[in-house]
């Protein structure tokens, strides 16, 4: 996991081919006036996720434990404060179902071991060995999530 600000992003570009280009698609619109919904930036290797609603409770939060295997998230929040919950997932013992690979997910009924916020263009880099449970908080909550292909993904 990585959490710093949307001005500091270049420095994590080298870390995989497509960060480069996902970050470079951030600093190319204007977060505030983007509407919600789900755009190709690089066909399926990189998408983005607008999303803008009343953040939830923990307990809500945490039923949706979750992580992913063939793709990174980097989720930017762009207004409100969002708090999210976090675990290692190495450290998780209690899988909730199978994992779907349709939807990319696994989740888990394992507690995060703790919990960070996010404010206005500060962002965070999920990779797949790390388990989060996102948009916790209290008010409106808009946000950005791109889904970058994992291309270590076995």
């Amino acid at each position: 996991m990585i959490i710093d600000s949307l001005e500091k992003a270049d420095k994590y570009a080298s870390l995989n081919p497509l960060f480069a280009k996902a970050f470079a698609y951030l600093h190319s619109v204007d977060l505030a006036t983007l509407e919600t919904g789900r755009f190709n930036i690089d066909g399926d290797d990189l998408v983005a996720i607008v999303a803008a609603k009343k953040g939830t409770t923990v307990a809500e939060s945490i039923a949706f434990f979750e992580c992913h295997n063939a793709h990174i998230d980097i989720q930017v929040c762009i207004s409100g404060k969002e708090i999210f919950g976090w675990k290692p997932r190495a450290a998780c013992v209690l899988p909730r179902g199978e994992y779907s690979v349709e939807k990319d997910v696994l989740f888990y009924e394992d507690a995060p071991d703790m919990f960070f916020g996010l404010t206005g263009n500060q962002f965070v880099i999920f990779y797949p060995d790390d388990v989060h449970a996102p948009m916790i908080g209290e008010g409106w909550i808009k946000k950005i999530v791109i889904k970058v292909k994992d291309k270590a993904d076995k």
